[in-house]
């Protein structure tokens, strides 16, 4: 399968392109920029352009069986500073992209929603696909706009859409800035000996995956047939306060924190039911959350 991985050069985008490698299948990636932790990979065709460039958008389709869609402009603590450019350059240009595979006769479409934000505060835990989805930030709200419309075109133009809604992936080449990303931002924070800021008391939940989980059961529902929302995380919660007592554990080092103003768009508690996407593509998490943790503070000391 000839597969275009829209936003490959990523942290999310380049496991999956590995794992889409060891699988066999052709990989083009379309990025703005190249990687940050490796070279390119020989095996790999890439275009380097903005996903709102639709000529070049265009020109990466051809020849495409199927399409990972994993770009995202924005995060959720960033998304309600501007939520009319959170539309304008994610809504906007997946549908661009929508209208370019219906010309170009490419139905496959593989998208990375959210597994927190579309929930809002959950009713029920763990949260199952079929939970009402209350978004209280722009993020969640763009992400369900395209869910909605994958939705649309699947039922008038036979789109193929396959969805997954990740918890809170982390793992090697993941970035450490403190913009998003819970446990590589507090690994950076204990090996460089830095504050961290927390929102709130400590007591917010989050379910985390590792990244080659995640990669991996993209690649099994890319190549099967099934179409459909499926969250994808590792079925257990874990609040900050809990996460920084575990990277003491790890690293054998404290975390120093300083606790601030919680903030009104951070959903309290989110942990998935995954048992969906175990039955359909056999699929479950394989990392333990402290041995992931120790690969990826193993990768940030290689840096």
């Amino acid at each position: 399968m000839k597969v275009l991985v829209l936003g490959g050069n990523g942290f999310i985008g380049s496991h999956i392109v590995d794992q889409l490698l060891v699988a066999g299948h052709q990989v083009r990636v379309l990025g703005r920029s190249p990687e940050c932790y490796r070279k390119p990979l020989k095996q790999v065709e890439y275009h380097l352009c903005s996903f709102d460039n639709e000529f070049q958008v265009a020109e990466a389709l051809d020849g495409m069986d199927a399409v990972c869609h994993l770009i995202s402009t924005t995060v959720p603590a960033s998304s309600n500073l501007n939520p009319i450019a959170d539309v304008e350059s994610n809504l906007i240009n997946i549908l661009s992209l929508l209208e370019q595979m219906r010309k170009k006769n490419i139905h496959r479409l593989l998208f990375l929603s959210s597994g927190g934000t579309v929930y809002g505060n959950p009713e029920l835990s763990p949260v199952s696909e079929n939970h009402p989805l209350n978004p209280i930030c722009s993020y969640g709200v763009v992400k369900v706009s395209i869910e909605k419309y994958l939705n649309m075109y699947q039922k008038v133009y036979g789109l193929q859409p396959v969805i997954l809604r990740p918890s809170n992936p982390y793992g090697p080449r993941q970035g450490n800035t403190g913009v998003q990303g819970l446990i590589g931002t507090l690994l950076a924070r204990v090996e460089s000996s830095e504050i961290f800021d927390v929102w709130g008391d400590g007591s917010i939940v989050r379910d985390y995956i590792h990244v080659s989980d995640l990669a991996r059961l993209c690649v099994l529902a890319l190549e099967s047939e099934a179409c459909g929302v499926f969250n994808a995380g590792s079925g257990k919660g874990y609040s900050i306060n809990e996460m920084i007592s575990l990277i003491f554990q790890v690293t054998g080092k404290d975390v120093e924190v300083s606790y601030q103003k919680e903030r009104s768009f951070d959903v309290k508690e989110v942990v998935l039911d995954i048992s969906a996407a175990n039955a359909e593509f056999d699929w479950k998490p394989k990392t333990a959350l402290a041995d992931g943790i120790a690969d990826q503070l193993q990768w940030l000391k290689s840096l």
